[in-house]
C-alpha cells in the first residue's frame, strides 16, 4: 500500500486533489462508501411503492452525504456509529430488484422484466439483450489502467458480458457483443471475487464490461455483502474459473483492505455512462471513484457508429452532475480517425466548459476492431472511416487543443513520459 501512496502520479496537486477521496479509500485512510451506507438507517416494507421507497432513497442520501462530509473532514469517525439493521444499503438493494422487473437501468428504459427472461424463452428483452444472469468474462490484476488506477499492484478489473451501445469498433466485442461469452456469476461469487482481487493488493474494485451499468442489480447485491472471507480450496477453483491470472502467485492477505477491521475497497465504475438518472442516484451512495467515458461529440456520429440515440445530452447531462456533486472521477476520451473535429475537439471543449477541472485522458490506442477491421470476417465497409490508426497529425492535433483549452489532461495522459 505505501508503494502506491509515493508513486510520482500523486506529486501532481491538481491529480491528487481531484481524487483525494479515492486516494484515501484505497491506502484505507477513509472507509468506502458503501460503509458509510450501512450506517444510515431506513426503515421500509418489500410491500411499499415504488414511488416511496424513491422518497426514503432521497431523504437517506441526504443522511448519507451529511455523514460522508464528516467522515471527510474527520469530525466523525465510523466506528463511532452502529450498522443500521436496515439501511442505505438495503434499500439499495430493494430498489435494484424492482427496477430489473421493468428494467431502467440505462437510458434506452426498455422496461421489460428481465427477471422471467432467463426461464422463459418466449419472453421479451431490450436492449442489452439479457435477463437476471450475470456473466464474468475475466477479471484480473488490470496493468494497462491509467496509473491513478492500476497504481504498483493491478486495478481489481472485473470486465461483464454485454453492453447497452453497440459501437462498431469495441475493442471488447467478444464480450460485449456475446452475452454467453462468460461464466454465470452470482452475487455471491461477485462479492467473493472483489474481495479476493483486493487481499490479492489490488487497489481498487474495477467494475467493467461490456457496460457494468446492464449488471446493476447483481453488482449492488454483491457489494452490499462485502466482507472478509476465508477463502477455502473448493471455493478458490470455482472462481479461478473465470480469473485471467490465476497462474500468478498473490499472497492474500486483510491488510491491503482493511479499515479498523471492516473490510474496505474503493469502487470503480468504468462505463459509458449512458445511463438513466436512477441507477445514477443508486450508484452516488456506493461509488468512490468514476471512469466515465466520452466517445462523441454529437448525436449523428453515435448513432451512425454506435446504433445509439440520445447519446450526447445523456452522457453530458451525467457527467456534469458527478462533477457538480463534487464526486471523484476522471474522464476518457479515445481519438478516432476521421473523428477529431466531429468528435474529438467538441468533447474537449465542452469539457472546458462545464467540467473545466476534471481529469481527462485523452487517449491514442485506438486500432481498428470489430466491424472496423479490415481484416476481420466481421468488417463493414460502411466504416472505412474508422479502419486505420490515428494519425500523428490527428493525435498531436488532438493535444494541441486540449493544451489551448487548458485542459487537466497531462498528468494523466503523458505518464509514461
Amino acid at each position: 500500500m505505501n508503494t502506491f501512496q509515493k508513486l510520482f502520479i500523486w506529486d501532481d496537486a491538481q491529480t491528487k486533489n481531484n481524487l483525494r477521496w479515492y486516494y484515501a479509500v484505497s491506502s484505507n485512510e477513509m472507509p468506502a462508501k458503501y460503509l458509510i451506507a450501512k450506517k444510515v438507517a431506513v426503515e421500509f416494507h418489500h410491500n411499499d411503492d415504488q414511488d416511496s421507497l424513491w422518497k426514503l432513497h432521497e431523504d437517506a442520501t441526504s443522511d448519507f452525504l451529511a455523514l460522508w462530509q464528516k467522515i471527510k473532514n474527520t469530525s466523525l469517525e465510523l466506528s463511532q456509529l452502529e450498522d443500521a439493521n436496515q439501511n442505505l444499503m438495503d434499500l439499495n438493494v430493494e430498489l435494484v430488484n424492482r427496477m430489473l422487473k421493468k428494467c431502467n437501468f440505462c437510458k434506452w428504459n426498455c422496461k421489460v422484466d428481465r427477471s422471467i427472461v432467463d426461464s422463459n424463452p418466449k419472453a421479451k428483452t431490450g436492449t442489452c439483450q439479457l435477463g437476471e444472469i450475470t456473466r464474468v468474462g475475466a477479471y484480473f490484476h488490470h496493468r494497462g489502467e491509467e496509473l491513478i488506477y492500476r497504481g504498483s499492484d493491478g486495478s481489481g478489473t472485473i470486465f461483464f458480458t454485454s453492453c447497452n451501445l453497440r459501437c462498431s469498433f469495441c475493442q471488447n466485442g467478444d464480450i460485449s457483443k456475446d452475452k454467453y461469452n462468460g461464466n454465470e456469476t452470482t452475487s455471491d461469487e461477485l462479492a467473493q471475487i472483489s474481495v479476493l482481487l483486493r487481499l490479492e493488493g489490488c487497489h481498487n474494485v474495477n467494475y467493467v464490461g461490456g457496460d457494468p451499468i446492464v449488471h446493476l442489480h447483481t453488482i449492488v447485491r454483491a457489494i452490499s455483502k462485502l466482507k472478509f472471507f476465508n477463502f477455502d480450496t473448493k471455493m478458490l477453483r470455482n472462481l479461478f474459473k473465470t480469473k485471467s491470472d490465476k497462474f500468478i502467485s498473490y499472497p492474500l492477505s486483510k491488510h491491503f483492505g482493511n479499515y479498523k477491521g471492516k473490510f474496505n475497497v474503493p469502487i470503480l465504475w468504468n462505463s459509458n455512462f449512458f445511463m438513466s438518472m436512477e441507477a445514477v442516484r443508486i450508484l452516488r451512495t456506493i461509488v468512490d471513484v468514476w471512469l466515465p467515458d466520452f466517445k462523441f461529440g454529437n448525436n449523428k456520429c453515435a448513432r451512425r457508429l454506435a446504433r445509439t440515440p440520445w447519446y450526447f445530452e445523456t452522457v453530458a447531462e451525467l457527467h456534469k452532475i458527478i462533477y457538480d456533486w463534487g464526486e471523484d472521477f476522471s474522464i476518457r476520451h479515445l481519438i478516432m480517425p476521421n473523428h477529431v473535429e466531429c468528435c474529438t475537439k467538441p468533447v474537449l471543449k465542452w469539457i472546458q466548459e462545464n467540467t473545466p477541472h476534471a481529469l481527462v485522458n485523452i487517449m491514442d490506442q485506438y486500432h481498428p476492431d470489430s466491424f472496423t477491421n479490415p481484416n476481420s470476417p466481421e468488417y463493414n465497409p460502411r466504416y472505412e472511416d474508422l479502419s486505420r490508426f490515428p494519425t500523428q497529425e490527428e493525435i498531436q492535433d488532438s493535444y494541441l487543443y486540449a493544451k489551448e483549452l487548458h485542459l487537466n489532461f497531462e498528468a494523466i495522459t503523458f505518464e509514461n513520459f
